[in-house]
């Protein structure tokens, strides 16, 4: 079986050989080929080279061009901090959209368009495609609605707005899903078989908010990308518990749950079907544990999340973290 069978198989529910393994890695996949983590970020030949080494050398079954959450925002106007060697940052003090009436003046971008971070991004598919799409899932990937709203107006703007502007909010997140519909279809036409959705500051905000002004959203951008041939995975880092229920019901094909967030509270909330990635803690056993101390956690995770469970950790694999540690994520399957 290979990779790209055995995730297919398991958000089918068929059976399949071992669990699939699909940690987000950037900056240790970085590291991996010494690579600046600038030049990962804006150079899909080397985005490419080192998603390859880890699903390679680490036995991971997907391959995925997520590498900050600054490109729909970069093709937009946004200003943008370039690290040497860290992710690109929005500059918040001089957001985009500072100014709530400049959103009239916004077009979607063209992700075709040459030279743009969009663009790259979409070649960072295709070269996956081209190398390890036969044996790995490859994975697109996209802002969520309240993430790349946070990125264009301010996240701390933002969250004044859901008070203070409630029709801005919901306009402003009309647009962005459809900036991120258009990039998700160009990323499908590209070779993409599953749709990363990174939403993590839908994390901040409480149930009465989250359903009024972000769920409607998210299920637009998930039913036009299934509409689309796509599949989904759903990312929010944080603390979402309060959200289970409703991220369950949203129809994704994997919905990833940080290490704040308990899975057996998760489970009974998402059902038995809904194929939950996580949520081994990132920095207290993947970073600083052992590969003793990363078994133990992915088998208390086995447990908790069932047979529809992907391992993975709470959120991106940090940089440094030991090789044996990192390795044992496609090895849940062994005796502890």
């Amino acid at each position: 079986m290979t990779s790209r069978e055995r995730v297919l198989n398991l958000i089918a529910g068929r059976p399949v050989d071992r669990t699939p393994a699909m940690p987000i890695t950037m900056m240790w996949a970085a590291d991996l080929v010494g690579a600046k983590y600038h030049d990962y970020a804006t150079r899909a030949e080397i985005q490419a080279a080192g998603q390859c080494a880890v699903a390679e050398q680490f036995g991971f079954d997907q391959v995925s061009v997520i590498s900050d959450p600054c490109c729909e925002a970069a093709d937009l106007g946004a200003e943008i901090f370039y690290p040497p060697d860290a992710p690109p940052g929005i500059i918040e003090e001089r957001a985009l959209l500072a100014d709530a009436a400049r959103l009239t003046t916004l077009r979607v971008p063209d992700p075709h368009r040459v030279g743009s971070r969009l663009a790259n991004r979409l070649r960072a598919v295709r070269l996956l495609r081209e190398r390890m799409g036969e044996t790995h899932l490859v994975e697109g990937w996209v802002e969520g609605p309240c993430a790349e709203s946070a990125d264009l107006r301010g996240i701390n703007t933002l969250m004044m707005d859901y008070y203070d502007e409630p029709d801005f909010v919901h306009e402003l997140a009309k647009f962005v899903v459809d900036v991120g519909l258009r990039f998700a279809v160009a990323q499908l036409e590209a070779g993409a078989d599953i749709i990363g959705i990174g939403d993590a500051a839908a994390s901040l905000i409480g149930r009465e908010l989250y359903d009024e002004f972000v769920l409607p959203h998210e299920q637009r951008l998930i039913t036009g990308i299934h509409a689309a041939g796509g599949r989904v995975r759903l990312h929010i880092c944080g603390r979402t518990q309060h959200l289970a229920d409703a991220l369950g019901g949203l129809g994704c094909e994997i919905v990833d749950l940080d290490t704040l967030v308990d899975l057996r509270v998760a489970r009974a909330a998402m059902g038995p079907s809904q194929v939950i990635l996580g949520n081994v803690d990132t920095v207290k056993v993947v970073k600083n544990g052992t590969a003793e101390s990363v078994r133990v956690a992915l088998a208390k995770c086995r447990v908790d999340a069932g047979p529809a469970w992907i391992a993975g950790a709470g959120c991106e694999l940090p940089r440094s973290s030991p090789a044996e540690n990192v390795r044992c994520f496609a090895l849940t399957d062994q005796p502890v």
